[in-house]
């Protein structure tokens, strides 16, 4: 049989790669469950790219050690994004399950093990071992949904993983000040550890282990050349003119070999046999495009949510929850926007206007956060925050949509995957090179503060400058001494937002190059979802089968019973809908579990088994179906049946993607698009399709 020009028999589905086996039968009970222990998972790694914001300060002033404030964030990121690449490899090789319980055992170390940290470099050097904890569980928390949910449900699921990393977003920086004010900045990491081993437990007890078949190809040169590179890079702009001067052997050294380790990652992507990144995506203007914009995007969102905070605490007085509180403009100008630009984009297909739009109002708003003052108002500052969160929202949904939108079916895996990597290592930038700036800044502004309180006051500059070393110190001082260490402080976090302003500037410009290409069926039913906006890298390369999984499961997300009737009525069968239903059930479990009995397709229903029992009863009588001890099989009639049925599904799905973006050319994609017909009808096409109705059994 053939699909279109998909020249692959769909009984010959057992022998593809792992695409082809079906789910593990889990009732809905027990995937809801599943899915919970996945979420919670989830939450806690997406939490810590956020919770230490607001208390950073609070850190800085325990530990010393604010010229390298940045990277308490950046290691965190850095880790969890080399992490991303490695770990689903690993749970292909070894088990998801396996290597999501691993990640969060390592996720748990870390916490507990930064919560004890007594300098800053024991807290950055552990907080990269959360952060490689935290990208295990990320990215094998979007494999375990794939293995547990059926295909038309799971994009409802990955987007409610998306609604998580809003919801941290959210809730980040509120819990870190909490902990803060309420215990000690060390809870921030401390209340990960029972949570993470209710994870672990939770994991062990409900997910079922699946492990893909064959042995995925991992590419640990790209992925180590790419990992030396960005740190040489960051480590570079980060020391440069603090630890270092600019045009000391070290920083010269680091920016020479951070370049050729890019440059020679370059080259190792033309020639890996599954590249992390293949180059020929950047022969795609809008991929290369969307990747500047996405990191362009991470820099401003994660440096601007890590600074605002020390502005908020030592400039305006306020505590770290309070600061957590007024951080919320932000937050909300950020997902409102992005829930919009989704909607508008599903609605009318078009998506070059926001990222064009997003980069000037990104511009403005890091403009108008430099122009903030001790003077400044509450609700005025509210008003800068919430117009750079919009900026940010109004691009960060739309480059992943434009992206998957034009490439090819083997190329959506390492695509997004590409796009998430860029936004993840801006972030990374961006907030070491905020911080690069806030040091060289701060230290000649606060000097002078501090020698200028001191000639007003005639109190020990010594003892001025160590209360000046936290927010909490300040604030304590006399106001007439106060004053200048506050404006010390407000000039050095003016510099740093001022001197941002270009990039979001050079965005705009790389905006304006953006092509606008016809939206696609499938990615316009993801255009709403805030899961590929938010979420991580959770998809290496060589993934492009699940990803297709997911844009059919997009494409039939809205495909009432009618139009499964009219397909089956359509083919050549001679059954009716509760017949060809009863018999494909036995069909696709006999290939995929080993064996048909009614009490397994009843818990898959969700019904008693009495109530489907007549039809297959009258399928046996026809002569469609045996039933020994039992098991139902598939009598040679009832093997016809079959074929016809899914030859009609198959062409049916193959016309689908025909129109959505062209059929898949390789050979793999080929035989998942027909296996993914076969999971369709196993997992009964939505409620009403082919099951008989409890209320009207047959």
């Amino acid at each position: 049989m053939r699909c279109g020009g998909c020249a692959v028999r769909v009984r010959d589905v057992t022998t593809a790669p792992a695409v082809a086996a079906a789910p593990p039968v889990l009732d809905r009970r027990r995937r809801d469950v599943v899915f919970g222990t996945i979420m919670l998972g989830v939450l806690l790694a997406a939490l810590d790219q956020t919770i230490v914001g607001t208390a950073l300060p609070t850190i800085v002033a325990d530990l010393g050690g604010g010229d390298h404030m940045a990277w308490v964030v950046t290691s965190y990121l850095l880790t969890e994004t080399v992490a991303t690449v490695l770990v689903g490899k690993f749970g292909d090789l070894f088990g998801r399950k396996l290597i999501f319980q691993i990640s969060a055992i390592v996720f748990i170390t870390g916490s507990f093990l930064c919560g004890l940290a007594g300098n800053m470099t024991y807290l950055i050097m552990w907080r990269g071992l959360q952060g490689i904890g935290a990208g295990g569980l990320m990215v094998t928390a979007m494999a375990l949904i794939a293995d547990v949910v059926p295909l038309r449900e799971r994009g409802k699921y990955q987007g409610m993983i998306g609604g998580v990393f809003g919801v941290a977003t959210v809730i980040g920086p509120l819990l870190g000040g909490l902990f803060t004010d309420q215990l000690n900045w060390r809870w921030c990491f401390y209340v990960n550890v029972p949570i993470a081993i209710l994870v672990v437990v939770a994991a062990a007890r409900t997910i079922p282990s699946v492990r893909a078949a064959g042995k995925p190809v991992i590419d640990y040169l790209g992925i180590a050349l790419v990992a030396i590179g960005a740190s040489a890079l960051i480590l570079a702009t980060s020391w440069g003119g603090n630890e270092y001067p600019w045009g000391s052997a070290t920083i010269i050294g680091l920016f020479a070999g951070g370049a050729l380790a890019l440059a020679l990652f370059c080259l190792v992507e033309t020639r890996a046999a599954q590249p992390m990144l293949p180059m020929r995506l950047f022969r795609n203007p809008v991929f290369a495009v969307c990747s500047v914009l996405s990191f362009i995007v991470g820099f401003a969102m994660l440096g601007a949510m890590t600074f605002l905070p020390t502005y908020l605490q030592y400039v305006d007085g306020d505590s770290a929850t309070v600061s957590g509180v007024r951080m919320l403009p932000l937050v909300f100008g950020l997902l409102l926007a992005s829930v919009f630009s989704g909607i508008v984009t599903s609605k009318t297909g078009q998506y070059r206007i926001f990222p064009i739009v997003g980069s000037a109002v990104m511009g403005l708003g890091l403009y108008l956060l430099s122009r903030m003052h001790p003077g400044t108002g509450t609700w005025l500052e509210s008003l800068y925050m919430f117009v750079l969160g919009t900026g940010i929202g109004l691009s960060m949904q739309v480059l992943t949509i434009a992206v998957q939108n034009t490439v090819d079916y083997a190329d959506l895996g390492t695509a997004t995957s590409g796009v998430t990597f860029f936004r993840t290592l801006g972030s990374a930038f961006g907030a070491a090179v905020f911080g690069t700036i806030y040091a060289n800044s701060l230290g000649p502004e606060l000097e002078a503060g501090v020698a200028e309180a001191a000639r007003l006051t005639g109190q020990d500059p010594a003892e001025l400058a160590e209360a000046a070393s936290s927010p909490q110190g300040v604030h304590g001082l006399d106001p007439v001494a106060a004053g200048p260490v506050i404006d010390a402080y407000a000039e050095a976090l003016h510099t740093v937002f001022l001197w941002t302003v270009p990039v979001a500037v050079f965005g705009f410009v790389i905006a304006l190059f953006l092509k606008q290409v016809k939206l696609r069926d499938s990615v316009r039913a993801a255009s709403t979802d805030m899961g590929d906006g938010f979420a991580s890298p959770a998809t290496a390369s060589g993934d492009s089968a699940k990803l297709l999984e997911l844009a059919v499961g997009k494409l039939v997300r809205t495909m009432g019973p009618d139009t499964a009737r009219a397909i089956v009525s359509g083919s050549d069968t001679r059954l009716d809908m509760a017949g060809a239903w009863a018999v494909m059930q036995v069909d696709l479990l006999t290939r995929t579990v080993g064996h048909a009995r009614l009490g397994l397709i009843a818990v898959r229903r969700g019904v008693p088994p009495e109530v489907l029992l007549p039809v297959f009863e009258r399928m046996v009588d026809e002569g469609y179906l045996t039933r020994e001890n039992g098991f139902f099989a598939l009598t040679a009639a009832g093997e016809r049946e079959a074929r016809v049925i899914s030859q009609a599904w198959a062409q049916w799905l193959g016309d689908q993607l025909e129109r959505d973006r062209g059929r898949p050319r390789s050979t793999e994609l080929r035989v998942a698009a027909d296996a993914i017909a076969k999971r369709l009808l196993a997992e009964d096409l939505g409620e009403g399709t082919f099951a008989p109705r409890p209320t009207a059994p047959v």
